[in-house]
């Protein structure tokens, strides 16, 4: 299998509910390490998984929609812990619309499978791999 991994980072805001999560109940900041990786078996036209300035360029759109707000203030996570799990599943959701949907290119339409990684910290990460 081939693979490329892009990278970006996001800061956001929110809160937990849930006496597991103790004082990250209270509103909180979190900054995350995004790692988007894209896996083929075979290699497109041009010998690449997917073009990197692209995969790059979507996953910053993907994460721009969540940079320096506050999660629990957004309606789509209305009711919703947004754990690190979880959100690396939203994104990862997000980039296999945009290969679905052609953003990534015609050669990306040969990617199985999508892995997102959110690194925490340099000690702690969490992440959600799909298929296509």
């Amino acid at each position: 299998m081939f693979s490329i991994t892009v990278r970006d980072h996001m800061m956001v805001a929110h809160s937990f509910r849930g006496e597991v999560f103790g004082p990250a109940q209270r509103l909180h900041g979190a900054t995350f390490v995004v790692d988007a990786t894209f896996r083929r078996p075979e290699l497109d036209d041009d010998n690449i998984v997917v073009d990197i300035g692209l995969a790059t360029t979507e996953l910053g759109k993907v994460i721009g929609e969540f940079i320096y707000r506050n999660l629990d203030d957004e309606e789509q996570f209305h009711q919703v812990n947004t754990s690190t799990e979880y959100l690396a599943k939203v994104i990862a959701d997000r980039l296999a619309e945009a290969i679905h949907a052609g953003t990534l290119g015609e050669g990306a339409r040969g990617i199985r499978e999508v892995v997102v990684t959110l690194h925490e910290s340099h000690i702690a990460w969490a992440g959600y791999e799909r298929s296509v």
